[in-house]
């Protein structure tokens, strides 16, 4: 005899992968029938027509049913949820809605990644932080809040687009990070022509119409400058912490004071400074400073913070984006990698600052 409840235990187990839940506690399991010589026979319902999930979800329930003494094969099939199924289950999921992570209590760090002028790294320095962090065992999101230049789906090699189940965006997840990006909804040969009201709301929607799940860290990938966009995350997300990103030669450092001087002005936290493309080293171990010496620390005395990290140019850096390979997934030794896993723990360890209004007194 099978076990048929020893079955429908281990399949109800298995987690959804971007949902995060049991499939038994979300529903999906609509029914699991033992047939003649050992056949397995289990129906799952998907949230949506054409259900990314669905080919992994199948897999795993083949694997988990198969294990159970007796089975011999398994045969899963897909129904559709109704507009009821699909409603109870993303509030099971998101009693609350909204934008959450500005709310009192929230276990959430937010932290921008912000620089004065592109092209000093700051996306490559994003990624590759979030894959740390997720390595670290920290739950992690992306916003790619460049809504010009974005990146970050490309850089991580997320090229599935979100799924949208009543009216909550599925945000995809790659290297355990959920990232959301208007690269998902502008078609490759469209130009994002947008002035502030367009902005504001874009950063709105992938702020409280996203399932979060409520992450241990919500990075946000800036664009450069003090524009549109940082207005409206200071606005959003007031207790976000800010990590600026240089590189080392002067002028950038010059230029990058001023996303912390525009943090400094809407009293959010400047955590501290990250130098990008430190040195590149040579074949004959030699370091040698391609871009100039002493911007980062330059620019951390000034602000009196600190220097998080120093990330050395490395090819492998560059070419694990343009592939969607993270330099944290296939070059976890190299000393970029290493630099990366000690910027990820400087920012665990950075925690916000109590924030104390001595002119309130209780009497």
């Amino acid at each position: 005899m099978i076990d048929e409840a020893a079955i429908e235990a281990a399949i109800g187990a298995l987690e959804e992968p971007e949902l995060g839940r049991p499939v038994g506690q979300l529903g999906m399991i609509r029914s699991v029938d033992v047939t003649r010589r050992g056949r397995v026979e289990v129906q799952v319902a998907m949230p949506v027509p054409g259900y990314a999930m669905a080919g992994s979800i199948a897999r795993q329930i083949e694997v988990a049913a198969s294990s159970v003494g007796g089975v011999t094969s398994v045969d899963v099939t897909f129904v559709e949820m109704d507009d009821g199924d699909r409603t109870h289950m993303m509030r099971e999921l998101r009693p609350e809605r909204g934008m959450t992570f500005a709310r009192p209590g929230s276990p959430t760090r937010v932290v921008t990644i912000a620089s004065g002028k592109g092209g000093v790294g700051k996306s490559s320095v994003t990624a590759n932080l979030a894959v740390a962090l997720a390595l670290q065992g920290h739950s992690v999101g992306v916003i790619d809040a460049d809504v010009w230049g974005f990146s970050i789906p490309k850089m991580l090699g997320a090229d599935r687009p979100p799924t949208v189940i009543d009216e909550t965006i599925i945000a995809p997840q790659v290297h355990g990070v959920k990232v959301i990006s208007m690269d998902y909804f502008v078609r490759p040969d469209q130009a994002v022509i947008w002035r502030g009201p367009m902005l504001h709301k874009a950063l709105e929607q992938f702020l409280s119409d996203v399932f979060w799940d409520d992450p241990d860290f919500l990075l946000i990938d800036m664009p450069p400058g003090t524009g549109d966009v940082a207005i409206s995350v200071s606005q959003f997300v007031p207790r976000a912490q800010v990590v600026v990103v240089t590189t080392p030669q002067p002028t950038a450092q010059r230029v990058a004071k001023r996303a912390a001087l525009m943090a400094e002005k809407v009293s959010q936290e400047v955590m501290g400074v990250v130098e990008n493309m430190s040195w590149f080293t040579g074949d004959d171990g030699t370091r040698y400073a391609l871009f100039g010496e002493g911007g980062g620390a330059a620019l951390a005395d000034e602000l009196g913070v600190p220097l998080l990290a120093r990330i050395p140019f490395l090819s492998a850096m560059r070419a694990g984006a343009d592939e969607g390979q993270p330099l944290m997934s296939v070059a976890p030794d190299s000393e970029a990698a290493l630099a990366f896993d000690e910027l990820a723990r400087g920012v665990v360890a950075t925690r916000p600052r109590v924030r104390t209004h001595p002119e309130l007194v209780i009497k």
